[in-house]
């Protein structure tokens, strides 16, 4: 089949590889002549593990093109799928549809005979309605349909997301895209991935109702965490216990500094706001994101009780600055809340993160960016895990005691055994353990 991805970002271009390697022609169209060149080059514009190798054996077979130009991509194709950016609108919260729309209208100039206009982009519940009525508006005469397929990719595991998904969310009104739908994801029945058909608006809010749940899943277990700080009791066992009840599930009891990310921040924000509007508010999720944004921000207090309260003067090294280890995406990273924090506090902060520097310069005036782990614990006063990183996992913590200027460690990830640590000499906190 032909297919046109208009976005070659994150989703577009890990969405795009992945129809190409299933077969499909793919023909990725974005509007930064820079990107598209990039690609067309054999660069990658962002980092996710595999995407490079998965490009460029797509792109030698012949199935996976870049343009900025849709014109002839679109009129070929069976799909085209809108895969821009839906950030938080300033003011309100609300997601930005205008790049949605835009995307919209310009498929309706271009698309030739019956064509399958997909949503993949993370949009609130009724957008499909209004690309419909944009499109119809446009070109009376079109056969078209527009569907929801909302994206469930993890960063850092996209591809496997994609190829090995837990299932395919496919929101249809007109019954003649249901085939088109099944047949780009036919590799998919071979691993038996169950593919769920539903109604459009009903597709949009499953999107949502995920990344809600799975936002305030990470939240309760924070405040548990907190909880087990007060009490001396352990948040790492605690979460075992409850996720070994296959009602509770293991996945996203992890405590730490809270969420962050391209989606759980703004889609939770969306939500609030979408069923504020409808008048049915979701006062769970408007508490999971009080709660968090709060806890990004008490972190640093607890880098500071690391050091009796002091931290005037005192140099932090940081490791990890992206929002979760194996990519280098920094949107609403906790980081960007606890080292503007510290500062505040009359910290100096030298940092290191194996791929998100590039943006963090952009992002985090005043910080001192080191080369590798160790030179972020140079000299330091306190060194602080912000991101889980492999590398981080294995430090030669008799090198980091002798090189930093006090052997104080603050793991935000609990990714350290507190016995073990402290018997190297350490004063160590973590988190909602004792």
């Amino acid at each position: 089949m032909h297919v046109t991805m208009i976005g070659a970002g994150y989703v577009g271009l890990v969405s795009g590889a992945c129809f190409a390697d299933f077969g499909h022609t793919v023909t990725c169209i974005d509007k930064d002549a820079g990107k598209i060149e990039r690609l067309r080059a054999g660069g990658i514009p962002i980092f996710e593990p595999g995407l490079d190798m998965l490009v460029a054996s797509n792109v030698k077979a012949g199935r996976l093109f870049f343009d900025t130009d849709a014109a002839e991509a679109v009129r070929k194709s069976d799909a085209v799928f809108i895969a821009v950016g839906t950030p938080s609108r300033r003011g309100d919260g609300h997601a930005d549809l205008s790049y949605v729309y835009a995307a919209a209208e310009e498929i309706a100039e271009l698309m030739d005979g019956f064509t399958v206009v997909v949503t993949k982009s993370t949009v609130p519940v009724g957008t499909g309605d209004e690309i419909e009525k944009i499109i119809r508006a446009k070109r009376p005469d079109a056969q078209f349909a527009v569907v929801s397929n909302p994206e469930f990719l993890r960063e850092g595991a996209a591809i496997e997301d994609f190829k090995r998904p837990d299932r395919v969310v496919v929101g249809v009104e007109d019954e003649r895209a249901r085939p088109v739908m099944t047949e780009l994801y036919r590799p998919l029945f071979l691993n038996e991935t169950p593919i769920l058909f539903t109604g459009r608006r009903t597709s949009e809010l499953i999107k949502y109702a995920a990344n809600a749940f799975l936002a305030m899943k990470i939240t309760f277990i924070n405040e548990m965490a907190d909880l087990c700080e007060a009490v001396g009791a352990d948040v790492q066992q605690v979460a075992r216990g409850i996720g070994l009840d296959k009602r509770i599930g293991g996945k996203f009891l992890h405590a730490g500094p809270g969420y962050g990310g391209s989606c759980f921040p703004k889609d939770t924000l969306a939500l609030v706001r979408t069923a504020s509007d409808a008048g049915s508010p979701v006062r769970l999720i408007e508490t999971t994101v009080e709660v968090n944004d709060d806890r990004k921000k008490a972190m640093a207090g607890k880098v500071s009780a690391a050091l009796d309260g002091d931290l005037a003067g005192k140099t932090v090294g940081v490791l990890g600055l992206t929002f979760k280890p194996n990519t280098d995406d920094m949107r609403d990273a906790p980081s960007l809340d606890i080292v503007p924090a510290l500062q505040a506090l009359g910290a100096k902060i030298q940092a290191f993160d194996p791929e998100g520097a590039h943006e963090a310069r952009q992002l985090l005036p005043d910080v001192d960016f080191k080369d590798d782990p160790y030179g972020a614990a140079q000299g330091a006063d306190v060194l602080v895990i912000i991101t889980e990183w492999d590398q981080f996992r294995a430090l030669d913590l008799h090198r980091v005691k002798e090189i930093m200027k006090a052997p104080i460690l603050v793991d935000l990830r609990n990714i350290y055994r507190p016995d073990e640590v402290r018997s190297r000499g350490f004063k160590y906190a973590s988190i909602g353990r004792a």
